[in-house]
């Protein structure tokens, strides 16, 4: 009892620095998405590329996601958080950089970089789920990923204030707001790499050493093996790299659609922040009804809020409380897939084999991403708002089809399994 109660205590503190981390790694989210597409089109001339910086953002991400899943592996998941952090860092300033110098391709580097933020908080949530916990893994991801809110939904309202701060220290116009970036992924490193003692992952691996003999497996290959033998981890990954696919497309082309609107960066960072509260705020109730109702029955909703969300945002592109609320709902969707999704993966998979997948997921999320984002700009100046809302329905029928497939399945199993 002594040394589960030890355990336990473990992974409360565990979840508590990761949240703090998070916390602080938020902060960057909104600038870069939101003021990323809007530097994109000031740079290079052309609203076509404004998406190049969620495309450049979440390819950053899909790229870093597999070397720092090996770096947890060989360090721990200390040295993993705390390196992406750092390259994050980096991205920030190069991004400032781009802009005094007007030269496009710095920025996309510069976002690049700053995808390895984006990894870093996905990796995160995994984290949470390195020390078992039994029936708590959907609450241990949805609390991390909750504990973004706060520097996320902050982040895009400081984008007056930052900009004010960038004009008094002469910085070039939209990138004040990366500033506070900087700081706040320098924070970020500095609490993973201080906080997380002992490393999570670490000592995850020494409980399993004393009941599983299994050598951990660590390659692309291993991992697609893996998803080809599991069909719910299969599903699990495809659902969650369509769902962050739906998103990026929609709220990274929303900042350029309302400025086209004539709206200032006040309420674009408005808007951006209600989108981002429903992404991460009710994280923790998602959590708790992916563990309650079950995992896959919560992606279903997530789909369902998503083609709400997409009908009030098409349908009332014009009108800019209608675009505010179907881009708060769109991040309800997010948060219900996403936390769902990212619980039932870990939950079927073997405890030698988690690492691996989720770094192979965590890619794929941010390469499905990066297609949505690069699409999207493309497709808003072809058919504008509306019909990228249009669009967004693919995949959300997609991953509405494979629920629904695997709800049959699981209740067939169950019914099998009960004769």
């Amino acid at each position: 009892m002594g040394r589960v109660n030890n355990i336990e205590q473990i992974q409360r503190r565990t979840v508590r620095i990761l949240a703090l981390g998070q916390v602080l790694g938020g902060f960057g989210l909104g600038s870069v998405l939101s003021i990323g597409s809007l530097l994109a089109r000031d740079l290079s001339g052309t609203e076509a590329w404004a998406g190049a910086a969620a495309t450049f953002s979440t390819l950053g991400a899909a790229t870093w996601a597999i070397p720092l899943s090996r770096l947890a592996y060989a360090r721990g998941r200390r040295a993993s958080l705390a390196t992406g952090a750092a390259f994050a860092i980096s991205g920030a300033i190069l991004v400032i950089e781009s802009a005094h110098i007007r030269f496009f391709p710095l920025l996309l580097l510069g976002i690049f970089l700053l995808g390895a933020g984006s990894a870093t908080s996905l990796q995160a949530r995994f984290a949470a789920t390195d020390i078992p916990i039994e029936g708590k893994t959907g609450r241990s991801i949805g609390l991390v990923v909750w504990a973004t809110t706060i520097g996320a939904v902050t982040g895009p309202n400081l984008f007056g204030p930052g900009d004010a701060l960038g004009k008094f220290l002469g910085l070039p116009a939209m990138t004040g707001p990366f500033l506070f970036t900087v700081a706040a992924q320098i924070g970020s490193t500095l609490v993973f790499w201080f906080g997380l003692k002992p490393d999570p992952l670490k000592f995850a691996q020494e409980l399993q050493k004393t009941t599983n003999s299994v050598k951990p497996k660590i390659s692309l290959k291993s991992a697609f093996a893996t998803l080809r033998e599991n069909p719910l981890a299969r599903y699990a990954v495809i659902s969650i790299a369509l769902s962050h696919m739906v998103m990026v497309s929609v709220m990274s082309m929303t900042p350029v659609h309302m400025q086209d609107m004539g709206y200032d960066l006040v309420v674009v960072g408005f808007t951006i922040s209600l989108h981002i509260a429903g992404m991460y705020a009710l994280s923790p109730v998602m959590g708790f009804l992916a563990d309650k109702l079950g995992k896959i029955r919560m992606i279903f909703v997530g789909q369902l809020t998503y083609l709400t969300a997409l009908g009030i945002a098409g349908f009332g592109s014009e009108n800019r409380w209608l675009v505010t609320l179907g881009l708060f709902l769109l991040g309800l969707g997010w948060s219900a897939s996403t936390v769902s999704g990212s619980a039932l993966l870990t939950s079927v998979l073997p405890p030698n084999e988690k690492t691996n997948v989720q770094g192979l997921s965590d890619s794929m999320m941010n390469l499905s991403g990066a297609l949505g984002g690069g699409l999207a700009g493309t497709i808003l100046s072809l058919v504008a708002f509306g019909g990228l809302n249009t669009f967004a329905l693919v995949p959300v029928l997609t991953v509405l089809t494979l629920t629904t497939i695997a709800l049959v399945r699981t209740s067939a199993q169950k019914v099998i399994a009960a004769k």
